[in-house]
């Protein structure tokens, strides 16, 4: 069978597309399991607030956003339950954001559930195959850790 000439500009679609297919089942996994009002933003703020917890300015740079915009993202996590301000233990000046225990059951249900929906992909492409997507994603975007900044670098 001939290969399809694709062109260029198909190649991000094609990206964009198997990431949100992953993220739309995510959520539809998490809202089955009590966790319906959470959008994918909210997934990647939990990630940058981790488990240390965070000032609302380091969250802002980690997410590529405005203290402002990231005190916005902390209100409404904190308004559903997932992230509480609290006073840092290191310099009672400072409020830091960290996750409530609903928050990290979050976390960990999609760390779950990510590992699952791999686990189909491999069932669909053949577990060699997706090891070979997998490590040729990891060549082509180099060996810098996974970028948290991705709601702020999509814009407003």
């Amino acid at each position: 069978m001939a290969e399809r000439e694709r062109w260029g500009f198909e190649l991000p679609l094609l990206l964009f597309a198997g990431f949100r297919s992953l993220i739309d089942q995510l959520h539809t996994e998490l809202a089955d399991h009590g966790h319906p009002e959470l959008r994918p933003a909210h997934g990647f703020a939990m990630q940058a607030i981790g488990r240390d917890g965070v000032t609302a300015s380091e969250l802002g740079r980690r997410l590529g956003v405005s203290k402002q915009a990231a005190g916005k993202t902390v209100d409404r996590l904190a308004a559903l339950g997932y992230a509480e301000r609290v006073a840092d233990p290191a310099d009672a000046r400072r409020k830091l954001v960290r996750l409530t225990p609903r928050g990290q059951d979050a976390l960990v249900l999609s760390g779950a559930v990510f590992e699952e929906l791999r686990g189909r992909w491999a069932d669909q492409l053949g577990r060699k195959r997706l090891t070979e997507l997998e490590d040729a994603l990891e060549t082509v975007v180099g060996p810098a850790p996974f970028r948290l900044d991705a709601a702020g670098w999509f814009g407003d």
